[in-house]
């Protein structure tokens, strides 16, 4: 009986790993998020996006998620989400054309899980599909696959 159970135990961890990835897409259109190594995709996970989804975010406060080429560079365990990892938003291009408009980039996008608080978990029962304010969130187990396959300095790259 206990050669069964430990079985099962280390058959479901093997089950729940997957590979590093080495860049992350973000499709906003498609509302799904792939990691990749080289050429194939280790896993999609469908998302939720920024409130405004449509559109590069441009100034802070505007509930866009941001377009283009950043790197993953640091991670939270203990947000207010269920963890997070940092998208390197605003890039410098992303800091002059704010500055040019007289505008603040913003900033403080992540992939992150669901809300830790009951209260904010209860909004999103009434909420729309796209309920962040610029962040990229996925379910609380994917949150996990993905801290676990994704590491500081991977480069995301978020398309429309």
């Amino acid at each position: 009986m206990t050669i069964f159970l430990s079985s099962l135990v280390f058959a479901s961890t093997d089950a729940m790993t997957i590979d590093k990835a080495d860049y992350v897409v973000v499709k906003k259109a498609e509302r799904k998020l792939y990691l990749y190594r080289g050429s194939e995709i280790l896993k999609t996970y469908r998302i939720a996006l920024g409130k405004q989804p449509d559109g590069h975010k441009s100034r802070e406060g505007d509930s866009r998620t941001p377009e283009g080429i950043y790197t993953l560079d640091w991670r939270n365990p203990n947000s207010k989400f269920y963890r997070s990892i940092h998208v390197s938003y605003p890039s410098k291009s992303d800091h002059r054309d704010a500055r040019e408009r007289g505008d603040s980039p913003g900033g403080a996008i992540m992939i992150h899980g669901q809300p830790t608080s009951w209260v904010e978990k209860t909004k999103l029962l009434f909420n729309q599909d796209d309920w962040t304010e610029g962040c990229i969130a996925v379910q609380d187990h994917e949150m996990d696959e993905i801290w676990e396959a994704v590491e500081d300095g991977t480069p995301i790259e978020i398309i429309p």
